[in-house]
């Protein structure tokens, strides 16, 4: 896989645990708004509870139940009670009831209880508990209602046929205490008689008195005679103020807002803290790679161990740089060659240092007889014989000779060092290429006081060489045995394979 399929690999990985991570927190910022708006509708009735709201705060051991402070606290707020019964009736537990209640209710006790009248002074709401104990059991929530208390007692003075209320001290001094209003309306809706704070309105219509059935502000409770067509309207504001559902879910709303830009933030600056790690350190590694070949130095950058920082203890390229694998690879091969030319380069330097030497050692004692040699010929004090003169440009000639050849051998040493020798091989039959090369040099008159002998092999033999150098090869090492050998030296050549080489 090459880096850009790498990169697109890497960066949707990224992109998808980056969803994932909105997508929790999407839910879990929506988990915390509805658990916060069941925690305050519970708080403010209890009724509109389900069965799991229970199960944490009621405990049932030999017997026996019990209701966690938590729970209480909220029934109290409320001004409920709270009853735990088996399913046979028997009371195990009880808040803020009274004290007349029953060690076990009767079935058709229990139905009275659960289905009172339409004014019943408190309204039970009940719940079947199944994973408490091992067993279900019944929970039941009572809850006053003021507003029909209140009626009740309204109700017993109410002159109706003069449509008065005829409140006695009692009542008033509740009706106050409870901030408790209460309205008689006639047969048309108009209000004809009222006492408590209430608003402004002087009569009802149809619309407003189902209305106020609905209110969720006040404890609303209404009473119809059906003999005058007359009614009664009491109402108590609830104790418990009432959060609008709006209001409060904005609130929440505001403060998982901030939660979550918080959050974010802090992701922010860990993604950052990640991405500088996970890309930007070996980008800064492999430019202090590309800056270290800048300066000649042909290695990868190295740790306080003076280990290679790429690789791990056993020579494997470190996860981190996988990445970046291909680029690697790349910048390994460009240190290999820099360094081969670094070497090549200072060995061309010293072979050109040694090639130099070699020149002014060689060149100096054919250099110096050939000084001699003119000085003498430019001397006044002697005049040289034409024989004489002859033999000094004799000696002269083979001293330019001698030098020619070799500053030649000298160039092509300096060549075959710095790998700056062309060679273009051929397939040549040896026999033939060294006979030729025998006869040139039996055909020389410089070389008839040499006997030459020339044995080939006794097959066709071919080798790949270049022409031009082997021919070289062979002049010199001819005309090495023809100088440094004396008159009459029999030149033995032969050809034979050996290891299948030719030789």
């Amino acid at each position: 896989m090459n880096i850009h399929k790498r990169f697109v690999v890497q960066f949707f990985i990224q992109l998808f645990f980056l969803f994932l991570i909105f997508t929790v927190i999407l839910v879990s910022f929506s988990a915390m708004i509805g658990y916060s708006l069941m925690n305050e509708e519970m708080a403010t009735d209890l009724r509109k509870a389900d069965n799991s709201f229970f199960t944490d705060f009621i405990t049932v051991q030999n017997g026996k139940g019990s209701f966690s402070e938590e729970l209480k606290e909220v029934a109290k707020k409320q001004d409920g009670s709270l009853l735990l019964l088996t399913t046979k009736g028997d009371v195990i537990a009880t808040y803020n009831s009274r004290s007349d209640v029953p060690a076990h209710f009767p079935q058709n006790q229990l139905a009275a209880l659960l289905l009172p009248g339409d004014y019943a002074p408190i309204k039970y709401k009940q719940w079947t508990l199944e994973d408490i104990g091992g067993q279900p059991y019944l929970l039941l929530f009572g809850k006053k209602n003021q507003a029909n208390i209140l009626l009740g007692e309204i109700k017993a003075g109410v002159d109706w046929e003069n449509s008065q209320l005829h409140l006695s001290a009692p009542t008033r001094q509740k009706i106050e205490k409870e901030k408790a209003w209460v309205h008689f309306i006639n047969s048309t809706g108009k209000i004809v008689d009222q006492y408590g704070k209430s608003s402004d309105k002087t009569s009802y219509s149809h619309q407003n008195l189902v209305t106020l059935a609905n209110n969720n502000e006040d404890s609303i409770s209404l009473y119809f005679d059906k003999k005058t067509k007359q009614g009664l309207i009491v109402g108590v504001n609830q104790s418990i103020p009432i959060i609008s559902a709006k209001a409060f879910i904005d609130e929440k709303i505001s403060n998982g807002f901030l939660m979550v830009i918080v959050f974010l933030c802090l992701l922010l600056l860990l993604g950052s803290f990640w991405y500088a790690t996970k890309f930007g350190a070996p980008l800064i590694t492999m430019m202090k790679w590309i800056e270290n070949l800048g300066k000649g130095v042909y290695e990868q950058p190295l740790d306080l161990h003076r280990r290679p920082m790429m690789v791990n203890k056993k020579g494997k390229l470190k996860r981190s740089y996988g990445l970046y694998k291909d680029l690697i690879g790349t910048l390994s091969q460009l240190t290999e060659s820099l360094k081969e030319n670094e070497i090549h380069r200072k060995k061309g330097i010293q072979t050109r240092e040694e090639w130099i030497s070699g020149i002014s050692h060689d060149l100096k004692t054919p250099l110096s007889s050939i000084s001699g040699y003119a000085q003498m010929l430019e001397a006044d004090t002697y005049s040289w014989s034409e024989k004489e003169t002859r033999e000094f440009g004799k000696v002269i000639a083979e001293k330019s000779t001698y030098m020619m050849e070799l500053l030649e051998d000298l160039t092509l040493t300096y060549r075959l060092r710095n790998n700056g020798l062309p060679i273009t091989k051929e397939k040549v039959d040896m026999n033939e290429f060294i006979r030729r090369t025998i006869i040139h040099f039996i055909n020389n008159p410089a070389t008839r006081e040499k006997e030459f002998v020339f044995q080939p092999y006794a097959d066709t033999l071919f080798a790949s060489v270049d022409p031009k150098w082997f021919q070289r090869i062979l002049d010199n090492l001819i005309s090495n045995a023809i100088k440094y050998n004396p008159p009459g030296t029999k030149i033995k050549v032969s050809i034979s394979p050996l290891n299948n080489i030719s030789l």
